[in-house]
């Protein structure tokens, strides 16, 4: 991590990150301290080093890489399948109709106050809507996004205005993952449905928004993604 350059709010932030994958991995965190008074003495000896990154893509990296074995180049390997990737994923481009067939994560916004639910679904999101319409219609306030329009006398709106997929995926571990992560989401920006008694402050998950609130902030576009609702 000390070899990239990267600035000091940057690299902190990555050592934090670091150290919430230790913990939650049954390894103690303070284990990361030790590698900057290396890092330090290394710098200290003057060593130039020359690095060449290549991104891993299997047998044919290891390849190229070893034609480098005997020079003074050294080889730093990268992934695209990083954490902020994979969170951050967008759906591949399909028509609305496919859409609605699949199932995943996706968020209701109420259409009078904007107020967000996130929450999954097994089956499609089709589906899975017409059981948000029927708790509202049939007054049962239960399920949070009914009982949020049925206490605030809040319409209901139609599945291609208030529904937005946010993640294609089938059920399991991707899925709870991305979902907590939303729901993490909309409660730092202070609008969602869901319990916030529930939400914990989770390190990678702030330093995922942080990153894509650095790169929007330099590229001038929207904050984390662009929109992805469902039109007609």
């Amino acid at each position: 991590m000390d070899s990239y350059l990267l600035s000091r709010d940057a690299k902190e932030r990555e050592r934090n990150t670091i150290k919430q994958i230790l913990h939650n991995n049954k390894y103690d965190p303070s284990i990361i301290d030790g590698t900057r008074g290396k890092h330090a003495e290394k710098q200290r000896k003057g060593k130039s080093q020359i690095w060449a990154k290549f991104t891993y893509t299997g047998k044919e990296t290891k390849f190229i890489t070893k034609l480098f074995k005997k020079s003074s180049v050294k080889i730093l390997f990268t992934t695209n399948n990083t954490v902020g990737k994979i969170l951050n994923h967008k759906p591949p481009h399909r028509e609305t109709r496919d859409k609605l067939d699949e199932s995943g994560v996706y968020s209701l916004t109420c259409p009078d106050c904007n107020m967000k639910y996130v929450g999954q679904t097994g089956q499609s999101f089709q589906i899975w809507f017409q059981e948000h319409y029927c708790d509202f219609k049939y007054n049962n306030n239960k399920p949070k996004f009914a009982a949020h329009l049925l206490e605030e006398h809040h319409s209901i709106g139609h599945i291609n205005s208030i529904m937005e997929v946010l993640y294609v995926t089938k059920k399991g571990c991707t899925m709870d993952t991305i979902e907590k992560f939303y729901i993490y989401k909309e409660t730092k920006n202070g609008n969602q449905i869901n319990d916030k008694n529930t939400i914990k402050q989770n390190r990678i998950h702030d330093a995922v928004i942080q990153g894509e609130n650095d790169r929007s902030r330099s590229h001038g576009s929207p904050a984390f993604k662009q929109s992805n609702k469902l039109v007609s």
